[in-house]
């Protein structure tokens, strides 16, 4: 059951129009009520994001997987309390999962860039599939060299593409701070990256 909200006309409508909005919280509020479908289905949709989220945030994907782990399972312990009012349910994974990662950031010494990033490129010309592995390398090595604060806006603003207001609440700051760590971020990517446009194949950009 989820936890009672105010029960005046206005207070039902902002959270029947919450929970309608986010199908996550929809499949959620199936998932605590026994439907094992629902649980499937959210982790199909939440499961892909949070662990490239948290790969490109430990440089490690065997944490990434932890994290992304532990995540979920806090997801099913709060489900049966889950108050619509409170946020997206992807916000508040999002938000989960980032504090997990900097949490063992800040617990261990920097790590070298790991060597087994999937890239998803289907094609069998081979020449683009390193072309495309290498540009993924030379992004996740530059995001490397971010602090863990810009990394983390940028990977949200530009890589998952979610708005400041949400990176905002994820963060826990405000969004004129996400505007000026993605900024900052972006700058820094840009240099670093700068000097390898050929290699890339970006030559022409």
């Amino acid at each position: 059951m989820f936890r009672a909200v105010p029960v005046t006309s206005q207070g039902m409508k902002m959270a029947f129009d919450q929970t309608v909005s986010d199908p996550d919280a929809v499949l959620l509020a199936r998932y605590a009520g026994g439907d094992r479908h629902a649980s499937a289905e959210l982790v199909q949709r939440l499961t892909p994001r949070i662990l490239g989220l948290a790969r490109r945030l430990l440089q490690d994907g065997a944490e990434a997987e932890d994290v992304t782990q532990e995540a979920m399972l806090r997801l099913w312990r709060i489900a049966p309390d889950w108050d619509p009012g409170r946020a997206r349910v992807s916000t508040w994974l999002y938000r989960v999962a980032s504090n997990l990662c900097i949490d063992r950031q800040r617990r261990k010494k920097p790590a070298e860039l790991a060597e087994d990033w999937e890239v998803a490129d289907p094609t069998p010309d081979v020449t683009h599939v390193m072309q495309g592995r290498t540009r993924v390398a030379a992004l996740e090595d530059a995001l490397a060299h971010l602090p863990l604060r810009q990394r983390q806006a940028v990977v949200l603003r530009h890589l998952d593409g979610l708005a400041n207001p949400e990176i905002a609440e994820i963060m826990g700051i405000s969004v004129e701070a996400v505007e000026s760590l993605s900024a900052r971020g972006k700058r820094t990517l840009t240099t670093l990256l700068s000097g390898r446009k050929e290699e890339l194949g970006f030559a022409d950009d």
